[in-house]
């Protein structure tokens, strides 16, 4: 996709003038004297989002117990509700989508489940550029049953240490392969992977696949059932924007809902027949038999709010903003920072199919100074070692007037050498 941009203040002025999701930035709280370029990692609070948590926050003082069944929605019933309302954003059914635990305590459920090692397929795929945390899920995986990760856990390599080779993830769909969980979008460089080519290749040769789609859900669209993908797990606090520790989801294609989750307990029984309390193990036959434990109604409820607010913006017209409010960010930067004495590089794809929500601003020297100095003139971007700083322009409250001050500030501190003022001792979160 082309698009037509300038360098000019005024030409930043004239695309938030002409963006149609504008009106949906005062929903949000956007912190004083801020640019808030990491809903990548943390989305904002939304108005929406705040009224809902206050209703049960009330439910919670007004009725006590009674909420369980008595909310306005009552919160025996929550993480199915807020399930059917995220299926929409993925192209699932209303019973193939629950709210439910963390993303690494939904990765070891699915995980469990679908790791089945025998006639000589043992081995669960990975990439080596997945957040740690999936990895060392899988790595209890593979320990739990009795092997050995250093055998058994294959990690497709990155040539650039920033991207895949989509081509190379599919030669490493070995007949040794017994499942395989990748993420939608690589946290570092941002780039998206072509779910459904992954997941076509993978069934060819007889391996269920799923997909960790924390960095893309709630900014792109997804076509879960379209595409065929056996499962997938994701956050609600970045793009979804449902707040620190926000409850986490589970997709699972109904072709599996005959299989009996690993990790049981008891928000998983047949739901009808939960409080019967009976010893022996029923499960639901839907994404709900995967619940383990009751469910978080506080940090569930912002996302009531969270979806009112997708709801009403499109997640399409969110897409679209995305990849051309990305886009620009990527023109700024090389035509104003990528020559000297700035030297910056882009290490996310140029194509904005090929990306999801954020850029890499690669600096081979002084990305950790330059992120300190970015925070101190009132941006909020994150940086990730060893030489990436992550500005992510989130399509429901970032303005393409912010994106063009961001260009000139970064120009500023290299212009000025403002990094210099800064430690390159990273502190325990950059």
């Amino acid at each position: 996709m082309d698009y037509d941009f300038e360098v000019s203040e005024d030409f930043a002025l004239k695309l938030d003038k002409e963006d149609e999701l504008s009106i949906f930035r005062d929903r949000f709280y956007i912190p004083e004297d801020t640019i808030y370029l990491d809903g990548n990692s943390l989305g904002l609070l939304s108005e929406d989002a705040e009224r809902s948590i206050t209703r049960v926050l009330d439910e919670w003082k007004d009725m006590g117990i009674r909420g369980w069944l008595e909310g306005e929605q009552p919160w025996f019933y929550f993480a199915e509700e807020l399930g059917k309302r995220c299926a929409d954003l993925v192209g699932a059914e209303k019973d193939e989508v629950v709210a439910t635990g963390t993303t690494t305590v939904n990765i070891h459920s699915l995980i469990s489940t679908f790791y089945e090692p025998e006639n000589g397929r043992r081995k669960i795929l990975a990439d080596e550029l997945n957040f740690p945390t999936d990895l060392y899920a899988l790595e209890g995986q593979i320990e739990l049953v009795g092997l050995d990760p250093e055998e058994d856990l294959i990690l497709v390599p990155s040539e650039d240490g920033l991207t895949l080779d989509e081509e190379k993830i599919v030669e490493h769909m070995t007949d040794e392969v017994a499942v395989i969980l990748l993420p939608s979008v690589l946290y570092r460089s941002g780039q998206l992977l072509d779910m459904p080519y992954l997941t076509e290749e993978a069934h060819k040769r007889g391996i269920p696949i799923g997909f960790d789609c924390s960095h893309s859900v709630g900014n792109i669209p997804h076509e879960f059932d379209k595409w065929g993908v056996d499962f997938a797990m994701w956050c609600s606090y970045k793009y979804l924007n449902g707040g620190p520790g926000s409850t986490a989801f589970i997709y699972l294609n109904s072709k599996h809902f005959d299989k009996e989750p690993r990790l049981k307990g008891w928000f998983g029984y047949e739901k009808d027949r939960q409080f019967d309390l009976n010893i022996d193990f029923e499960p639901s036959k839907n994404a709900g038999g995967w619940q383990i434990s009751s469910p978080a109604i506080l940090n569930s409820a912002p996302l009531e709010g969270s979806f009112d607010i997708i709801e009403d913006a499109g997640i399409e017209n969110i897409r679209e903003k995305s990849k051309k409010i990305t886009s620009y960010f990527v023109y700024l930067i090389e035509e104003v920072l990528s020559e000297e004495p700035y030297n910056f590089k882009i290490g996310t794809p140029k194509d904005p199919e090929e990306r999801s929500g954020h850029i890499a601003l690669v600096h081979e020297e002084e990305a950790l100074r330059i992120n300190e100095a970015l925070k101190s003139m009132g941006v909020v971007p994150d940086y990730r070692p060893p030489n990436i700083i992550r500005l992510a322009p989130v399509a429901l409250y970032n303005t393409y007037h912010e994106v063009w001050h961001v260009v000139q500030y970064i120009k500023d501190i290299i212009d000025e050498r403002k990094y210099k003022q800064f430690s390159k001792d990273r502190k325990e979160i950059s």
